[in-house]
């Protein structure tokens, strides 16, 4: 990413790796399918309210897999390879540390966090079960993670999105195969999504430790290196308490939607699902501007870094703009590829169409915060982010609620109040640090 067009650089990166995030993202939303057409509207409720729960812990361990995938992008831009080896080494070993302990704390805190959320009483078993099942089977998630990041961060997307692809469409057979053919119901969609992550798990395992690449994983060097680990949590920290905060915000959250039964709270998880299909592009965009930011740093080339952070935005706005509009008009038939319900069907589509174009603001505050992050400033971002999606949103769910309307739609209208602050602050605050490092290499 240190020489050629910038354009073709970011959509090469991008493409492959947008493509692999639609097939996770399918994992769980296959299971809301299935559930919510063959189980019940209880079963698909209870999906849906479990992803603020995981996300926690999940977006926290993301933060880790950023500031590996800084410190090894930097040092591959560099030609470090005696540091590249080690900064690997230093993940992987981290890595299985935190499988373990994040199981544990996973399967022990299931039923507060379902209770913090209000989940109602004909929900709460059908989650329980699921997430249990889910926690059981989280490492397969976070290895597979860390080793698709470590491949990215050297320019290797295909390889992560052919494991992926695989272990997707394994994923939907094992689903209908354990509720139709074995009517384990929502226990049977846990199983097949934790059986097909540990396999996706696996075979990035076995690509790492094979290769004749510079990146290859050795078992027997494995060990954390103190500085390194240091680096990495330079950018780690605060992507991650940003985003463990701002999930756990999300909590309180799903727990105001909770508050109007199970048919809203499974419109709400039918919307959300349609809402991380529109992040994917600026998800994907996001990370092609952290590791194409970091290599060019690495290297020296700091008004590059500049122009590509700049070309990213543009080309995520267009892309998020095309979906937001075609989901905008079919808002009905999208919604209903998660459930039959009437009420659900509604409810989600309102919540769509309410929000879906004010993600444009998003976009750019993904990539501006990508960007930043591959420079190694991730204290920024941390704290416009925790200010306007913690903060902000909690504060504005509190006082309409309480004080002036309390609707679906007016918690829901939440989102979009947190990105656009955030879109106003983190602009200022990156065109501060463009100019000024931009003037420093005139």
């Amino acid at each position: 990413m240190t020489e050629g067009s910038i354009v073709r650089q970011v959509i090469l990166f991008a493409l492959p790796l947008m493509l692999g995030n639609i097939f996770q993202m399918l994992y769980n939303t296959v299971d809301v399918i299935v559930v919510g057409n063959f189980v019940s509207k209880e079963a698909l409720a209870a999906v849906g309210s479990t992803t603020m729960v995981v996300n926690i812990l999940v977006f926290f361990f993301n933060g880790f897999a950023t500031g590996a995938g800084v410190v090894i992008g930097q040092y591959f831009g560099a030609k470090d390879m005696k540091r590249l080896h080690e900064a690997i080494e230093t993940t992987m070993a981290v890595t299985f540390l935190l499988c373990v302990l994040f199981t544990a704390i996973g399967v022990i805190t299931v039923r507060p966090m379902l209770r913090i959320m209000s989940t109602p009483e004909d929900v709460l078993g059908d989650a329980t079960v699921y997430l249990t099942i889910y926690f059981w089977g989280f490492a397969g998630l976070l290895i597979y993670n860390i080793g698709s990041g470590i491949l990215r961060s050297v320019g290797n997307t295909v390889l992560p999105l052919l494991f992926l692809a695989l272990t997707s469409i394994l994923n939907i057979v094992l689903d209908l195969f354990f509720v139709l053919g074995l009517h384990l119901g929502i226990a049977g969609v846990a199983y097949a999504t934790i059986i097909s992550q540990f396999i996706s798990a696996a075979l990035t395992l076995v690509l790492l430790s094979r290769t004749k690449e510079v990146y290859r994983f050795v078992w027997r060097d494995m060990h954390i290196q103190r500085d390194i680990l240091r680096r990495i949590f330079t950018v780690a920290l605060p992507a991650g308490i940003q985003s463990v905060i701002t999930s756990f915000s999300n909590v309180f959250v799903q727990s105001y939607v909770n508050f109007f039964g199970s048919s809203i709270m499974a419109g709400w998880s039918c919307y959300n699902k349609m809402d991380q299909f529109i992040m994917l592009p600026m998800q994907s965009m996001a990370m092609a501007s952290t590791i194409f930011v970091s290599q060019n740093v690495g290297a020296n080339q700091e008004e590059r870094a500049n122009r590509g952070t700049l070309v990213t935005i543009l080309l995520t706005l267009a892309v998020t703009g095309v979906i937001a509009a075609v989901l905008f008009v079919f808002a009905v038939p999208a919604v209903s590829l998660f459930s039959n319900d009437g009420s659900v069907i509604e409810s989600g589509a309102r919540f769509l169409r309410v929000n879906v174009f004010f993600l444009l603001f998003n976009c750019v505050n993904h990539v501006l915060a990508g960007a930043l992050r591959g420079r190694g400033d991730a204290r920024g971002p941390m704290a416009i982010m925790l200010l306007c999606f913690v903060a902000v949103r909690q504060v504005y769910l509190f006082i309409m609620t309480r004080f002036i309307m309390n609707t679906p739609a007016v918690v829901g209208f939440g989102y979009p109040v947190g990105w656009m602050t955030c879109c106003v602050l983190e602009v200022t605050y990156f065109y501060v640090r463009w100019y000024r490092n931009s003037s420093a290499y005139r």
